[in-house]
């Protein structure tokens, strides 16, 4: 009987284990270093299964003011080096790995390492000295602090964490700081020990050092605050108070302000207390005006009530009585971050304007600055690009379910869907090519009013230089335009085989190509675009996907084309729509022959623009549907014969429109957005077939042209990708997706 030996592990994966420890460690030296010592003395003194507080020599060691007062200078460096029970090390491992990590990836080593020993050796002096002034005036906190000893690195780590803030570009910098602030403000209001103190002084320390020194790598910053940072510190000052309730109800302690033991409630009103701020504070996110004036209304009143329990006890002052107010432990903290939360929200009031979206509409329609989804601006957009051009993806912006926005100066528009509280604009603005800039900071702005998300999907290159030197916004490849130039169009070549085979068995097989108006086809041969059409969303498992890709009722617009390819007996094997591109002033598509040079003026070339007669300069491809059981590459002949067939109608270039999560691998670099892209459209490849199109166009020798998602920052992502979701399959269910997925399965 054969044995088997034990599986054993390839000394190849082991190798490659040991050079991935290797690479962390050379990357993260003093990170690496500091967390290792920390472990290894922990274990040589048995600190990581028995109490060190406990040991007799624990107070030689620890330190605090009692040390540096006996003369143990050392205490300092001996104590950052230890815990005090062995759960301690947990935390102290954990949160040192994160922020010296982290900083020794944004600031470098050396940096990291400066600010990190000299941020936790100074923050423990400066503790002992604040506390040594402090117990003089008969604080009993500050007193019994000051009898205290310590140990942990923690201080030094939250000190290198908050100098590496700064490299971070906004909102990431805001969040960052004001989550440590939040951290450290409510533990030594709330729990009060020794290490919250310090840990509070490290914070304050690191931030300060940021304003006073140059910190290599730092971010830009403006020194106004915009909408969005308004709103960001008044959702803050909510989430502080949410975690002073949380706090006194899971961790009652003895803090600066006394004992807070008994003083938060029981556990519903706690719950139904933070439910309340979540609401306001997301209100408050969002810009509502009305969470606005419900904040400022309880503010008013919590910092209403310090005033008067403040005027009591200066009374009391002066008239030597003895003040006690009961749960002040509690209210003296709160209320102070209520009238904090005031400031705030007065100061900052022009960012919280955004009212009901019934009220926002009638509003905007009136300033003609806002969203208009009704027929009349649906025409007016029409004819707006007729008359000034667009880009490849602009006649999208004519189709049904958009919303409108004008610019002030009615000579540009963005075309936009509205999901998940994100405004996603369809492709470049339409307009003026002098007044898109500023198409786009309105539109931002009309979002930031509204308390809505603004990005753009399907965007050129030239709008991602706007957004990005005018508003700091960032872009990320979502697709690729593929062009392919018809002046000089041959298919002649190796290249070509393909096509050139498919135009020869087409005519062998009497396989016939039209171009037309689909209205105007016969009624039989339009059943069967609708029947194809509905076998191609039947056999993809999903619905039809909308949004930048229309079907049969988009292609019935009289100013498309539709190309079909139909047998003699006319049975149709497939069908092709086209968009039209229109041509601007600036030279857009073909058709650049720049009526104000030649003594046009600006009326006479708009009314030029406008009459239907202007032939477009080029052709986007749409809808794209084959006959399963037919001609085999009637594809190819179809988009062979469109080239063809269009260039003799004056068209100079056909647009064979970009896939959705698919571009050419062989560009720059991706990014880690960028992989995660790459990611998701490997897992919608089964269902679409996105990037076997893509590969398909390749065939056609098309020149690429990259498309952009514009957004403003990483925190929007996610509420990004759950709106073109949205666009995207506006109908499809949880349970369409399932379905879907299990039928691949």
């Amino acid at each position: 009987m054969p044995t088997q030996e034990p599986p054993q592990d390839p000394p190849r994966d082991r190798s490659q284990t040991l050079l991935k420890i290797a690479a962390v460690a050379q990357r993260f030296p003093f990170t690496v270093a500091a967390a290792s010592t920390i472990l290894i003395v922990g274990l040589a003194t048995g600190g990581l299964w028995a109490a060190l507080q406990d040991r007799s020599w624990y107070p030689d060691v620890a330190f605090g003011l009692p040390s540096l007062q006996s003369g143990r200078w050392w205490t300092p460096v001996t104590g950052s080096a230890l815990g005090a029970t062995p759960l301690d090390y947990l935390p102290i491992i954990l949160g040192f790995v994160l922020l010296v990590g982290f900083a020794e990836w944004r600031l470098g080593t050396r940096w990291t390492a400066a600010v990190t020993v000299t941020g936790q050796i100074g923050t423990v002096l400066l503790t002992s000295a604040l506390l040594a002034v402090l117990r003089t005036t008969g604080w009993a906190w500050a007193q019994e602090l000051a009898r205290s000893v310590d140990v942990g690195f923690s201080a030094g780590a939250l000190c290198a964490g908050a100098v590496a803030s700064a490299t971070l570009a906004s909102p990431w910098r805001q969040w960052l700081r004001l989550g440590l602030l939040v951290y450290v403000g409510v533990s030594v209001l709330f729990v009060g020990t020794l290490s919250d103190l310090e840990h509070l002084l490290a914070v304050a320390g690191g931030l300060a050092l940021t304003r006073w020194v140059a910190v290599p790598g730092a971010a830009d910053a403006s020194g106004r605050l915009s909408r969005r940072q308004w709103r960001l510190l008044a959702v803050a000052g909510l989430v502080v108070l949410a975690a002073i309730s949380m706090a006194v109800w899971v961790a009652p302690s003895r803090g600066p302000m006394g004992s807070t033991y008994g003083l938060s409630g029981s556990g519903w009103q706690v719950l139904i207390l933070v439910a309340l701020l979540v609401l306001l504070a997301d209100g408050l996110r969002r810009g509502s005006r009305v969470a606005w004036r419900w904040t400022v209304a309880v503010a008013s009143l919590y910092t209403l009530l310090g005033l008067v329990v403040a005027v009591v006890f200066a009374v009391g002052k002066i008239l030597d009585q003895q003040v006690t107010v009961q749960g002040a432990a509690v209210f003296v903290p709160t209320a102070v971050v209520w009238s904090a939360e005031l400031l705030v929200l007065v100061a900052g009031r022009d960012a919280f304007q955004a009212r009901r979206p019934s009220a926002l509409l009638a509003r905007w329609r009136g300033s003609h600055k806002g969203a208009e989804p009704s027929q009349d601006a649906q025409q007016e957009a029409a004819d707006l690009l007729l008359r000034e051009g667009g880009g490849n993806l602009s006649w999208m912006t004519t189709w049904p379910d958009n919303a409108y926005f004008f610019a002030a100066s009615r000579d540009g528009y963005i075309a936009y869907r509205e999901h998940a509280g994100v405004a996603v604009a369809l492709g470049d603005p339409v307009g003026a090519p002098d007044g898109r800039a500023d198409t786009i900071r309105e539109f931002a702005e009309m979002c930031d009013r509204a308390g809505r998300v603004p990005c753009l999907f399907s965007a050129t290159a030239a709008a991602a230089e706007i957004t990005e030197r005018q508003l700091g916004w960032r872009s990320v490849q979502v697709a690729e335009d593929t062009i392919v130039d018809l002046p000089d169009l041959e298919f002649r070549g190796k290249a070509w085989q393909d096509v050139r085979t498919a135009l020869n068995r087409a005519k062998k097989e009497g396989v016939e190509y039209r171009l037309g108006s689909l209205a105007e086809q016969p009624r039989a041969l339009l059943a069967q675009v609708r029947q194809i059409s509905e076998e191609w969303v039947g056999d993809s498992g999903l619905p039809e996907m909308g949004f930048t890709l229309g079907g049969v009722e988009e292609a019935l617009d009289p100013r498309m084309r539709v190309g079909l390819a139909v047998t003699d007996d006319g049975r149709l094997q497939g069908v092709t729509s086209w968009m039209p591109v229109y041509a601007g002033a600036d030279g857009v598509g073909a058709d650049a022959t720049g009526g104000d040079a030649a003594g046009e003026d600006r009326e006479e070339r708009e009314d030029r623009g406008a009459r239907d007669g202007r032939p477009p300069s080029g052709w986007t491809l749409d809808m794209m549907r084959r006959r399963h059981d037919g001609f085999r590459p009637v594809v190819e002949f179809m988009i062979a014969s469109s080239c063809l067939a269009l260039r003799e109608d004056s068209a100079t270039f056909l647009s064979l429109s970009g896939a959705p999560l698919a571009r050419n691998p062989a560009g720059t670099a991706p990014t880690g957005l960028q992989r995660i892209l790459d990611r998701l459209g490997s897992a919608m490849e089964p269902y679409y077939g996105f990037r076997s199109l893509h590969a398909f166009k390749a065939k056609f020798q098309p020149r690429y042209e990259p498309m952009y998602l514009l957004y403003r920052d990483e925190a929007d992502l996610p509420r990004i990708g759950v709106a073109l979701l949205r666009c995207y399959l506006p109908d499809a269910s949880v349970r369409d997706l399932l379905t879907a997925t299990a039928r691949r399965d």
